[in-house]
């Protein structure tokens, strides 16, 4: 009869059966299923070198970064350079306004003459403004240039009168200067309306006119001149009648500036 083995027995000695197979080396790196490969290849290389199909693609992005980072620098640089000059140009603004102390100039209009309203008659009208204009400098260091190209211009309602300019004079510091400007128009047609609307004006006394006035000026402070600057005034008059004995009832003038 065959021998029996129980669980507990001992394996039986090397000659009564054939020698078992050695057990493999323990390792904690997984083994390869029979039919597979492992190729290493070194860490460097795995980072750093790209395979061969991605490598135009690869040149091509890093190219494109590099000029990400070069345009990014550029703007920098600009926009540092920007702020930089507007912070020089405010410093020296706010340091010109505390040593000038500069004031706008006061503008008025003192008398007015009229000629060449005939409401009775159907022609065209050629009316004709003798303006007095004043001008006050109240600055202490700066003086004013008036040079050529002003304009000066007589409305009622939206009805060019007449037109005319300003002398070309300067304008010393601390000075009030009256100039007059001969103001004429010529073959002015006003609607029926227009026309009862003045007739009635003149017999309440009160007829109003807009005076606008642009003259293009430079400041002088010390030896330093600036550029052109064009001086805005608008004119509110209303007169007593249309005669060269006309008086001003109401007057009120708004000043503003063009820088450039």
């Amino acid at each position: 009869m065959a021998e029996r083995i129980y669980p507990g027995d001992s394996p039986p000695s090397s000659g009564e059966h054939s020698n078992p197979k050695p057990a493999p080396p323990s390792s904690d790196k997984p083994i390869p299923q029979p039919g597979t490969y492992v190729v290493q290849i070194p860490k460097d290389q795995v980072y750093r070198v790209p395979p061969p199909e991605n490598a135009r693609r690869y040149a091509h992005l890093s190219k494109r970064k590099s000029s990400r980072s070069t345009c990014c620098r550029c703007c920098c640089c600009l926009l540092t350079t920007i702020l930089s000059l507007l912070l020089a140009a405010a410093i020296a603004a706010a340091v010109i306004y505390f040593v000038l102390k500069p004031e706008a100039p006061n503008y008025s209009v003192e008398s007015v003459a009229i000629k060449g309203f005939n409401l009775t008659s159907p022609s065209p009208l050629s009316p004709e403004f003798d303006v007095t204009v004043r001008a006050d400098n109240g600055n202490d260091k700066i003086g004013i240039y008036y040079e050529k190209g002003s304009s000066v211009n007589v409305y009622y309602q939206d009805v060019n009168l007449s037109n005319g300019a300003l002398p070309v004079f300067y304008q010393p510091t601390n000075n009030v200067t009256l100039f007059k400007t001969a103001l004429k128009g010529s073959g002015i047609e006003l609607t029926a309306a227009s026309l009862r609307s003045i007739s009635n004006d003149q017999n309440k006394g009160t007829v109003p006119f807009t005076l606008k006035l642009r003259a293009p000026v430079k400041i002088k402070a010390g030896s330093v001149k600036t550029w052109k600057i064009t001086v805005k005034v608008t004119c509110k008059i209303t007169v007593d009648k249309l005669t060269a004995a006309s008086k001003i009832v109401s007057k009120d003038c708004d000043y503003g500036v063009d820088l450039w």
